[in-house]
């Protein structure tokens, strides 16, 4: 098996799996119990904390643990609508944004809550002008990703967040593909909120964190017995979180990867356009984009088609199947892609564990299913 999609999920890196090992066993304690074992794990929740605090360049204090990406989403999305506030219920997000970002914001118009969606260009980036264009008296949030899922294109978030600060609109940012890629520093980015997912950065699945600017009081998407500081309801996942913290310093400290990265994923992206020509498609914006990331679309083909042919290839494809109806994603239609193309779309991300050998047995599977359809 080639595993070519790590923007998916990615494998539990070793040294994260023997960090959170204890806590599965050995330390089970409530982190919010008074005697030394829950002392002991509420340790092991704040030392987790300080952890991802420094991969963002944050405050411990303004880290929230939650179960993922999705959920992170969701408590930016809803706990800024629903905040004790009275300026307003407008609320810009792009249309390439993941459905935890744009679901949240289709349940909010149904509460009479107002919603821009952006648009991008052929890359699938948005143009700072255009958000401008969008703020209203009544804006009360930005969402924008940092980078997009499918084709990796990266968005101008600090530019962004410029426009933000001077309108005085709260900024979010989905940074669950790019947290551990490339520099997500929030005191560079600008933003209130960043979201991070732990299965995208080496940890388990069910696991995430939400970065939340101090001085920010919005509404929990949990209600209980006030845990997090009142931020999340709901008994800490200790050994999830442990996890979490050590994928976080291990991204911090693995500063060549970027560079590897991006060599592998340029490797795959020649061999394919040496091999086919015209009918491989690159998609995204190759200047500003996910060094991990390669999204081609195979002229004429379907996804499905070619990745079937590669059963022992693991990427996603761009289109879905309903009702057996072919579509481009959401994504990709946004981009306004070429139907032709779209269709024929496969997202390949490589990792950790990626070697050259797996690029080019990859690229050779790929292309004798493409030269077959």
């Amino acid at each position: 098996m080639i595993y070519l999609d790590y923007n998916a999920s990615t494998p539990v890196d070793p040294a994260v799996r023997e960090a959170m090992l204890p806590y599965l066993d050995r330390y089970y304690g409530n982190p919010s119990s008074g005697h030394v074992l829950g002392k002991h794990e509420r340790g092991a929740v704040e030392t987790a904390r300080a952890q991802v605090a420094d991969l963002l360049g944050a405050s411990p204090s303004e880290i929230v643990f939650t179960s993922g990406g999705t959920e992170s989403n969701n408590h930016v999305i809803k706990g800024v609508a629903f905040a004790p506030r009275d300026r307003g219920n407008h609320i810009i997000v792009s249309k390439v944004e993941h459905p935890s970002v744009l679901n949240p914001c289709r349940f909010l118009e149904r509460q009479r809550f107002e919603v821009s969606y952006v648009d991008v260009d052929s890359t699938g980036r948005v143009d700072p002008q255009a958000i401008i264009e969008e703020i209203r008296p009544t804006t009360i949030l930005i969402s924008v990703m940092h980078a997009n899922n499918e084709v990796g294109t990266l968005q101008p978030i600090a530019e962004i967040a410029e426009i933000a600060r001077e309108a005085g609109v709260w900024l979010h940012t989905d940074a669950a593909q790019s947290c551990g890629k490339i520099e997500t520093r929030v005191d560079r980015l600008g933003v209130d909120f960043l979201t991070i997912a732990g299965h995208k950065v080496y940890a388990p699945q069910g696991i995430g964190a939400l970065y939340i600017r101090n001085g920010i009081k919005i509404e929990p998407l949990n209600h209980g017995a006030g845990h997090q500081s009142g931020r999340r309801s709901g008994t800490e996942p200790v050994a999830l979180i442990v996890a979490l913290g050590a994928a976080a310093e291990l991204a911090a400290r693995r500063t060549n990867d970027e560079a590897r990265l991006r060599t592998l994923r340029d490797r795959l992206h020649d061999a394919l356009t040496g091999a086919l020509g015209d009918d491989a498609v690159r998609l995204g914006n190759p200047q500003a984009g996910l060094p991990n990331t390669l999204s081609m679309g195979f002229r004429g083909r379907m996804a499905g088609d070619l990745l079937a042919a590669c059963p022992d290839l693991c990427a996603s494809p761009g289109a879905a199947c309903h009702s057996g109806k072919h579509e481009p994603s959401a994504v990709l239609a946004a981009m306004n892609v070429p139907e032709e193309i779209a269709l024929g779309a496969i997202r390949f991300s490589v990792g950790r564990s990626t070697t050259e050998a797996e690029i080019d047995s990859a690229a050779r599977m790929v292309v004798a299913a493409v030269r077959k359809s």
